[in-house]
């Protein structure tokens, strides 16, 4: 905004999408738009204000693991990248069956896969691609593969990603914003909107329900 770089946050759940926009990528983002609750779950990439998140639990984003993997193995790393990868890609596959599964069989799959993931750490990288990823997996182990264990949770934050698909368009189309009330306005509108399709609601009837003096926009229906 007016030149300066300001960044847009996404927060939401199966039921509320809430956007702001502010000039910190720090973690006292998330401190003042969760102000003092702390969820359960929470679902993030790597960087360094998601991994001081609020949340009992933390599940790292495995769509930015394989990615990062396969940057990993294009650079040059066919030892632990190329391992880690058919790691993730076999949870993905688990994740993906469990509705099939019994208890008992995803339960072994659990443990054939943290086993995989054991042998994967107990390699020997020498690229340095390799030696980076095999650092970052052996520090955070227990928190890539929780979405196996509680189906409530899922194994990407790509619903986030999603939310912010209109926002690169208006950026592509405006540039940027000119104003604070502006980019708050935008940010209320996305937060209204999404929210609203959470609940089977039309963008209009979003902002229509958002917008009246009676009916509490967040109340189920």
């Amino acid at each position: 905004m007016k030149g300066r770089n300001e960044w847009e946050w996404v927060f939401q759940n199966e039921d509320v999408c809430v956007h702001v926009i502010r000039p910190s990528r720090g973690q006292q983002v998330i401190h003042e738009v969760m102000n003092g609750h702390r969820p359960q779950v929470w679902v993030s990439d790597l960087y360094g204000a998601q991994r001081n998140n609020p949340a009992y639990q933390w599940q790292v984003c495995l769509s930015h693991q394989l990615r990062d993997c396969e940057y990993a193995i294009e650079a040059g790393d066919s030892l632990f990248a190329t391992q880690m990868k058919k790691v993730l890609l076999r949870a993905f596959v688990i994740h993906k069956r469990r509705d099939h599964l019994k208890e008992s069989t995803l339960y072994q799959y659990r443990c054939d896969l943290k086993r995989r993931l054991t042998q994967c750490l107990a390699l020997t990288p020498t690229h340095k691609d390799g030696i980076r990823l095999q650092k970052r997996y052996t520090k955070i182990e227990d928190n890539l593969f929780l979405f196996l264990e509680d189906a409530t949770i899922p194994p990407t934050n790509n619903i986030s990603e999603q939310a912010f698909r209109m926002s690169k368009v208006f950026q592509k189309v405006t540039n940027c914003f000119r104003s604070d009330w502006g980019k708050d306005l935008f940010a209320s509108v996305r937060s209204v909107v999404n929210t609203g399709k959470r609940q089977g609601l039309s963008a209009f009837e979003a902002i229509k329900k958002a917008l009246s003096p009676v009916a509490s926009f967040f109340a189920p229906t």
